[in-house]
C-alpha cells in the first residue's frame, strides 16, 4: 500500500550513530563475562561470523551471519547464512528477541519491550529475505515451522550468553511470527508481546474486512476516501498513461501480475486500506474533499502518497517475494468488496497472493496451518500479550485468548493505527500490559499503578512509528 523504496526505508528502524538526548547510560560491565569481551563471546558461537560493529552510547550493536540449516529435518541437507543483530546491553539484563518478519534493519534499534525492561535485544532476518536465503533457493523451505526453528536455534546457541529471561516480539508480520515461535517452541520464551499481528484463520472467509470498513472512523471520511478510490477507476485511461510514462522513466516493468492494467487496479484498491492502516483519523483532511472536482494531479498524488504506484511492478515486487509466497501457501491472505464501485470500473478485484509471486515458483495453500496455530493460542497461551489498533485493517482478524490460557491478554488501542502498542493503550491496561512485560522478564514485581518503562525515550533508538510495508503486506 505504499511507495515501495520510501517504505523499505521505513520498515527498517530508525537509524542512531550519534549520542542524543535522553539516550540510555552507558552499559556497565558484564557481571557473568568475566574477562571476555562481549563480541569474543558472541563470536566464540559456533557458526556465528561478525559483519560489523557500530558504535551507539550505552549499547554495543554486531551485525553478523549466523549458519543455519535450510532443512531442519534433515540438517545435513544444506546450510545458508541468515543475519542476526545483537544490541547489547548487559548479560546481566533480559533479552528481547525480534523479527520484523522481513528484513533485519543494520542500524541499532530498539523495540518497545526492550526499552520497557531496559534490555538486550537480538533481531533476526527471516529467512529467503535477501541476504538471508539458501541458494539455490528450494521455497518448499520457507514455512513457518522452518522460520520458527531458526529463531530456536538462534535462542539456544545465545542463552548460553544471555541467560536471564527472554521475550518475543514482533510488528504485524513480525507479532505473527512471535506467535508461530512460541506455538512450535513454547518452552523457549519467558513472554511474548505480538502487536497488530493478522491472524487469518479460514482463508476464504474475510467478511470480518468488509465489516470493519463500513464502520471505521467517520461516515464523512469514509466517504471522501470512497470517493477518491472510484474516481481513480473512473479515470482509468488518462491515469494510466501517466503511469506508463512514469513506468518508462524509472524502468519498471510487470511481467510478474501481467499487465500494467492489473497493477493500476492492484494499487488503487490498495488505496482504503492503506490510508486506515497508516494514517489517522485526523489525516482525512489531507484526501480531496470533492474527488469529482479534483484535478487528475490531485487523484494521482493521494493515491500515490498512500498506496505507491510502484508497489506492483516487477521492482516493487521482488523483496516481497518471500512474504507473498507465505501468504498463498500458509498465511492466508484478505479479500474485500466494494460496494461504492459499479462492477464496471473494477476488472480484477483484490488480487490473490499467487498474481504476486513469479510463476516458476510454485505454491500450493495449506488451509490447516493458521488453524493450528489459532487452536493453540486460543486454548494454550501462556505469558501472551496481543496489542491492536482500533483503526488498523489487519486487525479485523485477531487472535483472541479462550479460558485454556494462562496470564494472556488482547488489548485494543483507541484510535490508532498499524503503529498500536503499549504506550498507546487506555490507562489501566497500558499499566496492566507494562507490569505483565517486567513480570515475564523476570524483573522485581512492580504494582500496576507503578510500572513504567526502565530505560528513557530514545528518539533514535524508539521507533515509534508503524512498520511500513509497500503494498497488501501485514
Amino acid at each position: 500500500m505504499r511507495k515501495a523504496l520510501r517504505w523499505l526505508l521505513a520498515l527498517t528502524v530508525l537509524i542512531g550513530t550519534l549520542s542524543t538526548a535522553g539516550a540510555a547510560t552507558a552499559a556497565e560491565p558484564d557481571a557473568t563475562a568475566g574477562s571476555t569481551d562481549i563480541k569474543d563471546r558472541l563470536l566464540s558461537v559456533p557458526g556465528m561470523s561478525l559483519i560489523e560493529e557500530k558504535p551507539y552510547p550505552g549499547y554495543r550493536f554486531f551485525v553478523l551471519n549466523y549458519t543455519q540449516p535450510v532443512d531442519h529435518r534433515h540438517p545435513a541437507a544444506g546450510t545458508f547464512q541468515q543475519r542476526i543483530t545483537v544490541l547489547h546491553k548487559d548479560v546481566s539484563r533480559p533479552t528481547v528477541f525480534y523479527t520484523s518478519g522481513y528484513n533485519v534493519s543494520t542500524n541499532p534499534g530498539r523495540r518497545e519491550p526492550t526499552q520497557i525492561v531496559d534490555g538486550n535485544q537480538v533481531s533476526l532476518e527471516y529467512r529467503f529475505f535477501t541476504p538471508s536465503r539458501p541458494g539455490p533457493a528450494d521455497w518448499t523451505k520457507l514455512d513457518i515451522w522452518q522460520a520458527a526453528s531458526d529463531q530456536h536455534r538462534v535462542f539456544t546457541a545465545l542463552k548460553p550468553i544471555y541467560g536471564k529471561n527472554w521475550l518475543a516480539t514482533g510488528g504485524s508480520k513480525g507479532g505473527m511470527t512471535a506467535t508461530y515461535y512460541e506455538r512450535f517452541y513454547p518452552r523457549d520464551m519467558d513472554g511474548v508481546i505480538a502487536y497488530v499481528a493478522p491472524n487469518d484463520v479460514v482463508n476464504n472467509e474475510d467478511s470480518a474486512y468488509d465489516r470493519f470498513f463500513a464502520t471505521v472512523g467517520t461516515k464523512a471520511c469514509r466517504d471522501r476516501l470512497n470517493a477518491v478510490q472510484r474516481e481513480a477507476l473512473v479515470r482509468r485511461a488518462p491515469l494510466e498513461k501517466r503511469y506508463a510514462a512514469q513506468a518508462a522513466d524509472n524502468g519498471w516493468t510487470f511481467r510478474t501480475i501481467g499487465s500494467l492494467d492489473r497493477a493500476y487496479e492492484a494499487v488503487v484498491l490498495d488505496y482504503v486500506w492503506g490510508f486506515w492502516q497508516y494514517s489517522l483519523l485526523s489525516d482525512c483532511d489531507t484526501v480531496p474533499a470533492n474527488a469529482a472536482k479534483a484535478t487528475d494531479d490531485e487523484i494521482w498524488n493521494t493515491v500515490d502518497e498512500i498506496s505507491g504506484f510502484s508497489a506492483y511492478t516487477d521492482q516493487g515486487l521482488e523483496t516481497y517475494t518471500p512474504y507473498y509466497y507465505q501468504a498463498g501457501t500458509q498465511l492466508g491472505a484478505p479479500t474485500i468488496h466494494f460496494p461504492h464501485i459499479e462492477k464496471r470500473y473494477v476488472r480484477y478485484g483484490y488480487q490473490p497472493p499467487r498474481n504476486f509471486v513469479p510463476r516458476d515458483i510454485a505454491m500450493k495453500f495449506q488451509p490447516w496451518a493458521m488453524r493450528d496455530v489459532d487452536t493453540w493460542v486460543r486454548h494454550n497461551a501462556r505469558h501472551m500479550l496481543f496489542v491492536y489498533g482500533q483503526n488498523d485493517p489487519w486487525g479485523a482478524e485477531r487472535f483472541r485468548v479462550d479460558k485454556g490460557a494462562k496470564d494472556s491478554y488482547v488489548f485494543t488501542a483507541p484510535g490508532m493505527n498499524h503503529g498500536a502498542n503499549v504506550a498507546g493503550l487506555v490507562p489501566a491496561e497500558k499499566a496492566l500490559a507494562t507490569a505483565r512485560i517486567l513480570q515475564w522478564a523476570g524483573l522485581p514485581a512492580t504494582t500496576a499503578a507503578q510500572a513504567k518503562p526502565l530505560a528513557a525515550y530514545d528518539a533514535r533508538l524508539d521507533v515509534r512509528e508503524p512498520e511500513r510495508e509497500p503494498a497488501l503486506r501485514p
